[in-house]
């Protein structure tokens, strides 16, 4: 009987393992362009792959494309969706954590027209890849990203859905969420000081007044960032990590991108 215990176990490891390599992700920097800007993005998608697949468009958070978003791409390519995160700052623009970043993200909060033409230069350029499906198209960011995934589909873009991690939730002009045409998934921290209830509750009504597909998960406990392990979990900085909200808010994104991908 431990025999055959045993070695159900162990072709269930070697099973696992068969299908992980089999999905094992590929990736690479690209680059492409908003008007007279270059732009550098990272594509990822599974190894194996056939016909035209779903795809997440990811937005960075304001630190820009790095190796954090790049392996957020990754791990969407192993689940078996191309994985873009697209580059809205600009090639080489890459500023560090705190101040810098600050400013730099800044101009996009100001400059909503440059944001929304940055956005659209990354979904024109995934949705022609001859691998992606154009109608099975979800925008996702983190943080800053989380912001422009939102705006993306208050521009009107044909997503199926958008979904924020820890981002900010404001919008200036709210009429806009009646242009959103998928779903909406707001992944938030529970005490997140730089998304107060003030700007949570503007949220909901304007979704609700939009008559707006959308979900709204808090995390208690976890502030700004909690998905980020690299900030650190001192959450007196008002932005840190938390692994049970960062392992609770991948879980729901996986459920979220099986029902609008159907």
């Amino acid at each position: 009987m431990k025999t055959i215990t045993w070695r159900a176990v162990f072709c269930s490891v070697v099973l696992c393992a068969t299908s992980q390599m089999a999905l094992a992700a590929k990736g690479e920097v690209v680059t492409y362009k908003q008007g007279d800007t270059e732009l550098e993005g990272y594509l990822a998608w599974p190894d194996k792959m056939e016909g035209k697949r779903p795809a997440v468009l990811i937005f960075h958070d304001w630190t820009g494309v790095g190796d954090y978003v790049k392996g957020r791409a990754k791990q969407l390519a192993d689940l078996g969706y191309v994985a873009f995160a697209a580059d809205i700052y600009g090639k080489g623009v890459r500023p560090a954590f705190g101040p810098e970043a600050a400013k730099v993200s800044g101009q996009f909060y100001k400059d909503r027209d440059l944001l929304h033409a940055r956005l659209a230069a990354g979904y024109d350029w995934l949705k022609e890849r001859k691998e992606v499906n154009p109608d099975k198209i979800v925008g996702m960011g983190y943080c800053f990203g989380g912001m422009a995934a939102l705006e993306l589909a208050r521009m009107g873009t044909p997503v199926a859905g958008a979904i924020s991690f820890h981002g900010n939730l404001g919008n200036p002009t709210p009429e806009t969420a009646k242009q959103i045409k998928g779903k909406v998934l707001v992944l938030h921290g529970a005490i997140d000081p730089y998304v107060k209830p003030e700007q949570v509750d503007a949220f909901m009504k304007e979704m609700n007044a939009a008559n707006v597909d959308y979900q709204f998960i808090a995390y208690s406990g976890a502030v700004h960032s909690f998905t980020q392990p690299h900030v650190g979990t001192d959450i007196s900085k008002g932005a840190a990590y938390n692994a049970a909200a960062d392992r609770r808010s991948f879980e729901a994104m996986k459920t979220f991108l099986h029902e609008v991908f159907q």
